[in-house]
């Protein structure tokens, strides 16, 4: 029974992380649009093709309409909802399983946050990479205009292969593996800090006001946590966007590295930074979307472990 009970809680955990990537596609995939668009067309020389950000948003509006913002969305929804599946479900299993009696008072423990946010990132790696190359290369105007995602990956593995698609594999594992470290690391002290803070002032609540603090509690450690995860790994996420779109087949076109010293030869560091406001823009909203996904559903399905953190706070 113990046993089935453990596979119950794994699927629910898995569960709360779909709903996250579901929340995260639909707020998030219009400003994923005008950001790739700006690392793919402004980093090329001096001059850039898009003035800002909104520009980049208002020419695709103007010549392509809203689904023009929603470009490779479906690609987004498979890739995303299953990266947010595994990210949050790896990430709370392997959380308690390395936490022992000690750590398991509530408080952040960076010994366990990181290597389980870091394991949950490499996984995701190997399905978010052929996910955001068929994405990207649909959302950038003069990619060879495959008529679909479907279209798009039997081509792309028609000219270069299986390992064509999964060009960017390295630095897509770079970026989830440091970005989901610093994620989860930023949520989980900003969360504790902001329910020690609110429990000490108002030690006595009602159930209602408890779950809108929870809910605000969630927006504010959700979006600032994307803020501090895209704010680290832009870059190594504009040298992702090259490689993937670049037409050019050597391998050294292929390492983050040497693309972010070309780009930053030809137009500085804010190349390397190409994309930043509307990344930016986009972090808050859609990560706050995801992680009050994630503790509703979480709550909503039983799972314990998010009450009993807040429990053990007031004690």
């Amino acid at each position: 029974m113990g046993a089935d009970n453990d596979l119950c809680n794994a699927a629910k955990e898995y569960v709360s992380g779909f709903t996250a990537g579901l929340a995260t596609v639909i707020t998030g995939h219009p400003f994923d649009t005008v950001k790739v668009n700006l690392q793919a067309h402004n980093t090329k020389g001096e001059v850039k093709k898009y003035k800002s950000a909104w520009h980049c948003a208002t020419r695709i509006l103007a010549n392509e309409g809203i689904n023009g913002l929603y470009k490779g969305a479906l690609s987004s929804f498979i890739g995303v909802t299953f990266e947010s599946s595994i990210a949050f479900g790896v990430y709370s299993q392997m959380k308690q399983l390395l936490q022992t009696g000690e750590t398991q008072s509530g408080s952040p423990q960076l010994q366990v946050i990181i290597p389980s946010a870091a394991f949950g990132g490499t996984l995701i790696s190997f399905i978010l990479c052929p996910s955001e190359l068929v994405k990207c290369r649909m959302q950038v105007p003069g990619t060879d205009h495959p008529t679909g995602p479907l279209d798009c990956a039997l081509k792309t593995i028609k000219d270069e292969g299986i390992k064509g698609i999964f060009r960017g594999g390295f630095t897509t594992f770079l970026r989830e593996s440091i970005g989901n470290a610093v994620f989860f690391s930023t949520y989980e002290y900003t969360r504790h800090y902001m329910h020690r803070k609110l429990n000490s002032t108002s030690p006595s609540i009602s159930h209602h006001k408890k779950q809108l603090i929870d809910v605000g509690v969630g927006i504010f450690s959700g979006g600032f946590a994307g803020i501090a995860f895209w704010s680290i790994v832009l870059p190594l996420d504009v040298a992702k966007t090259i490689i993937q779109t670049s037409p050019s087949k050597i391998l050294i076109s292929r390492n983050p590295f040497y693309s972010l010293s070309m780009i930053y030869k030809r137009v500085g560091l804010r190349g390397c930074y190409a994309g930043l406001g509307p990344t930016l823009l986009r972090a808050f909203p859609t990560n706050a979307a995801a992680v009050v996904a994630w503790e509703f559903s979480a709550k909503l399905l039983g799972l314990r472990h998010i009450e009993q953190v807040d429990d053990d706070q007031k004690n």
